[in-house]
């Protein structure tokens, strides 16, 4: 090989040099009728190298690898792609990393990764592999070592990616988790900083310190963690990609390689995952360092410098639009433990289970005990400057269920005040499905909130707040453009107004029995009776032809919700009080109607039973028991008259 102080050496060093300028910076500015005009340059001065190193004297009894430089020459050769680590030892077999042989084949592969790279981002994905692959059978002649495991590393990494694009997901898989191996034993065997691919083609005084050298390693495995990551994610491998994405963050934090408002989006999306787990404490962790990583943005710019730079329009807007969608993963953090709470804590009818609540709370400092320890052995975020400020969010907001209605009422407050953030954002004028889905996510917080109430008085208060919120919207709908959201609005509102009805009953129950019921009671509990049947009546009219005609078939997703619309209006109708008798009639009449569609669809369609066995049991008992309720009446009417 030519000697490092040779002219046709610096030669060559100036080239890459330029080559790398060419693609990391030049490009940017390249002009959008000739976007890819300097990663075209950047391609002939590779071509001009890897021809150039040709040239320097062949190891001895060295055959030349790779073919000439440039994946549409006629004269490259063919080649096989091989399985990647297919050789068993790629530590044991072939030429020493530093042995003249094993340095000519990394420089020859670094060029040939470098302009498999080049006709990548020019989106010549064939040529791209090509060269790629002959990177892969010159470095299949060398054991891995110092002066060349991250370009073993690196070519697989950008395999991994080029086939995952083309959704070969296990391709993918292969590349990634061998370069992970790679890192992994070799970081076990050796672990010296070993030679970064620009220093193939730097002079003596160019090299790079060691702790640049080990900081670019380390950052090529954490491209390694984040790409599995996202393989294992397309093969439905949620925990393991999970892991491998809560790895990449943390290394990213760790190496100071990250963007913030990037790295705090995929720190509140992980959270996610792990709420959907039950794994609160790691949720709640990964949102408060989001949180605080999101703050290092930068503040932001006020309306009236968005008006006058572009550049600051599209940053107030970039800045407002991400902390939004962080506020709506705490949103998701708050509701999901109270929900999640509710069910730990919830009777055979819905209502608060006394006994279980005070087991769960002698439990409680055993759990206390359980959630430090699982910090200590956790993958925690943060340096020295963003630990405190990550720990002091995390004290704000518990990851432990709720117990009573203080704790349940902490939660739910964190929640609303994340709410108004993401509604500051997503406002009705533009975000319409965000805004209702925010709404909706709010409600959900108050009915959670209400399960820990016991005065029945406030907990109605609080269905009141739902209905509040939903019922402006749901009116004022465009049924034609968002009939789905717009059904699942009148279905909540049903259901609240039922809640409302049943709470204001029991209230009314307290003070005296139901025959001595004042006027204003009954009024209230009929109005409250009407809302919920209309709004049952409005989902299922929704479910009408055009013409106004029921479906003889209910599709899959609406068949629950209108099977139980039924049967809720069909009770709704019987408990309605009135004092005229042909009131009454008409509202058994109305009630048996509804019990007897239940019955009848679910004889019509078995399928449908499975569905609502509760309902079309309780559907059956009615059904037989109206029209007996029926006669009586009639009777007691003919008499009268």
């Amino acid at each position: 090989m030519a000697s490092f102080n040779s002219n046709e050496w610096r030669a060559i060093c100036d080239k890459f040099t330029n080559a790398q300028n060419l693609t990391e910076i030049e490009s940017r500015n390249d002009p959008e009728n000739d976007p890819f005009r300097s990663k075209y340059k950047a391609r002939e001065l590779l071509r001009e190298i890897y021809c150039s190193l040709k040239n320097f004297e062949a190891g001895e009894g060295e055959e030349e690898g790779g073919g000439e430089s440039g994946g549409e020459s006629g004269d490259q050769r063919p080649t096989e792609q091989p399985v990647d680590g297919q050789r068993e030892d790629l530590f044991g077999q072939g030429f020493n990393g530093d042995s003249p042989a094993g340095l000519r084949a990394a420089k020859l592969g670094a060029v040939e990764y470098y302009l498999g790279v080049n006709h990548v981002d020019t989106e010549e994905l064939p040529a791209g592999q090509e060269h790629l692959m002959n990177c892969m059978k010159l470095l299949e002649r060398c054991r891995v070592s110092s002066p060349n495991v991250s370009l073993f590393i690196h070519v697989r990494n950008q395999l991994g990616i080029l086939w995952a694009g083309r959704d070969e997901t296990e391709t993918a898989q292969g590349f990634l988790e061998t370069a992970e191996s790679i890192y992994q034993r070799y970081m076990k065997e050796d672990g010296s900083p070993p030679t970064d691919m620009t220093e193939y083609f730097a002079a003596e005084e160019s090299l790079l310190t060691h702790q640049e050298r080990i900081k670019r390693f380390e950052l090529a495995y954490t491209h390694t963690m984040y790409y599995l990551a996202q393989v294992y994610k397309n093969l439905g491998e949620t925990e393991r990609a999970a892991t491998y994405c809560h790895t990449t963050l943390q290394r990213q934090l760790q190496l100071n390689q990250f963007t913030p408002m990037e790295w705090a989006l995929n720190a509140a999306t992980l959270s996610q995952y792990y709420i959907t787990k039950g794994r609160y404490m790691e949720g709640r962790h990964c949102l408060s360092a989001a949180t605080v990583i999101s703050d290092l943005a930068g503040e932001v710019p006020s309306e009236a410098a968005a008006q006058e730079n572009e550049a600051e329009s599209e940053r107030r807007e970039h800045l407002r639009q991400k902390r939004a969608e962080i506020a709506r993963c705490w949103i998701k953090y708050c509701l999901n433990l109270l929900q999640d709470a509710k069910k730990q804590l919830e009777d055979n009818i819905g209502e608060l289970d006394t006994d279980r609540q005070e087991e769960l709370k002698r439990a409680r400092q055993r759990e206390e005990e359980e959630e430090e320890k699982g910090r200590k052995s956790a993958l925690l975020f943060g340096s020295e400057d963003t630990f405190d400020s990550i720990a002091s969010i995390e004290e704000k907001v518990m990851c432990l269920f709720p117990l009573d209605f203080t704790e349940a009422r902490s939660v739910f407050l964190v929640g609303q005040n994340h709410v108004t953030q993401a509604k500051d954002y997503f406002q009705m004028d533009g975000y319409v499905t965000d805004h209702i889905e925010i709404l909706q996510d709010h409600s959900a917080l108050f009915r959670s909130l209400a399960f820990f109430e016991e005065d029945l008085e406030r907990r109605c208060k609080m269905h009141k707040r739902r209905v509040d919120m939903l019922e402006p919207i749901c009116n004022d709908l465009n049924a034609q453009y968002y009939l789905m959201i717009r059904r699942q609005l009148m279905f909540e509102l049903a259901e609240t107004y039922n809640e409302m009805m049943d709470l204001k009953l029991a209230l009314a129950n307290r003070q005296a029995d139901t025959q001595s019921l004042d006027n204003h009671t009954i009024k209230k509990f009929n109005h409250l009776c009407s809302a919920s049947a209309k709004y049952f009546q409005m989902f299922l009219d929704s479910l009408c032809s055009p013409e106004g005609k029921f479906p003889e078939r209910l599709e899959e997703e609406v068949l629950r919700p209108a099977l139980v619309a039924r049967f809720r209006v069909a009770r709704l109708h019987s408990r309605l009080i009135s004092t005229s008798p042909t009131v009454q009639l008409d509202n058994l009449n109305k009630s048996l109607e509804n019990y007897k569609y239940v019955v009848q669809y679910c004889e019509a369609n078995p399928d449908a039973g499975a569905t609502v066995e509760t309902e079309l049991e309780l559907s059956k008992e009615m059904a037989g028991l109206l029209p007996l309720k029926i006669n009586r009446l009639k009777a007691r009417m003919a008499s009268n008259n």
